[in-house]
């Protein structure tokens, strides 16, 4: 799989831009068969970072309703990685 594959975009909030500043952890939206040792290599060769850590969360489909329709809100997975000290991603500097 190659690194544009595994990492789909950042997920920026007003958490996920609080954890950066404050704790250096970036939040992704990453593919769902990717293993955490693929999540930090793409995360290095894409943004010439060090990273020391990576938190993976997977959520589970949500029932959602509008009047008479139902379905499901899409599942989720997502990557927390924790960078090196002096490491910083520009995009979420913007």
């Amino acid at each position: 799989m190659l690194a544009s594959e595994i990492i789909k975009r950042p997920i920026i909030t007003e958490k996920s831009m609080l954890l950066a500043e404050q704790e250096n952890k970036y939040t992704f939206d990453v593919d769902k068969r990717a293993n955490k040792i693929q999540i930090k290599q793409a995360i290095e060769e894409l943004f010439d970072v060090k990273v020391t850590k990576v938190n993976k969360i997977k959520t589970t489909p949500k029932k959602k309703r509008v009047g008479q329709y139902q379905g499901f809100k899409p599942a989720v997975t997502k990557a927390i990685v924790t960078l090196a000290e002096g490491s910083k991603i520009e995009i979420f500097n913007a």
